[in-house]
């Protein structure tokens, strides 16, 4: 049987500009009965460990180190028991949400961890952070993407060490390279497909970065 995909919808009200803006985050859960990956922690730390229940936690894998990411992360492991993963080109900017905490493990291009009996393939995917990764579970016909790719085009890159161009080649390369019919499990909003997204590459280019 394969292991099913839950999404836990985390949110956080911050100021931007003197005014209120409320983020909301998508926590994904891939696993069976027994054991459980969660990709990102970010918010509502209770709420994701509610998600994950009795189950032995895998793996917290980051898709990259952003603060609304990634805050809840160690809160999260040392409750529950495990790991957190992250690839080591954001280290620098993990150590600035967590200073005293350092990841356990990293996610390099090509690792393929092994859970609830399925592969997940990591995707080094640079350009919203060096250190961002997607994650590809082939016999599920999904991928994690984080704020690599959301519904309707890139994520942003206006943060410090965002690399549109780098994005875009990471895009090109790595994740619309992958089955039309792959779902997008995106860090924000609603699902899509690669089918959906793939076509508009071009129009991504020509508008360039948001």
């Amino acid at each position: 049987m394969l292991p099913r995909v839950d999404r836990v919808v985390t949110s956080r009200t911050v100021e931007i500009n003197d005014e209120p803006v409320t983020i909301e985050n998508n926590i994904w859960l891939m696993g069976d009965d027994e054991q459980v990956l969660v990709v990102d922690a970010a918010h509502d730390g209770d709420a994701i460990k509610e998600a994950i229940g009795d189950r032995r936690l895998f793996a917290i894998a980051c898709t990259h180190g952003h603060r609304y990411h990634v805050d809840q992360a160690p809160a999260v492991a040392d409750s529950v028991g495990g790991p957190i993963l992250l690839n080591a080109a954001d280290q620098v900017i993990w150590e600035r949400v967590h200073p005293d905490h350092a990841p356990d493990g990293e996610l390099p291009h090509g690792e393929v961890l092994r859970v609830a009996h399925v592969d997940v393939r990591v995707l080094h995917t640079p350009g919203h952070s060096d250190g961002s990764v997607c994650l590809y579970v082939a016999a599920l016909g999904a991928v994690f993407t984080g704020d690599t790719l959301l519904k309707g085009g890139p994520g942003p890159t206006d943060w410090s060490l965002s690399r549109f161009p780098t994005l875009l080649r990471s895009l090109e390369e790595r994740v619309l390279a992958l089955p039309a019919e792959t779902r997008v499990l995106p860090g924000h909003g609603e699902e899509t497909t690669i089918g959906d997204e793939a076509p508009h590459l071009a129009d991504w280019i020509a508008v360039g970065p948001s």
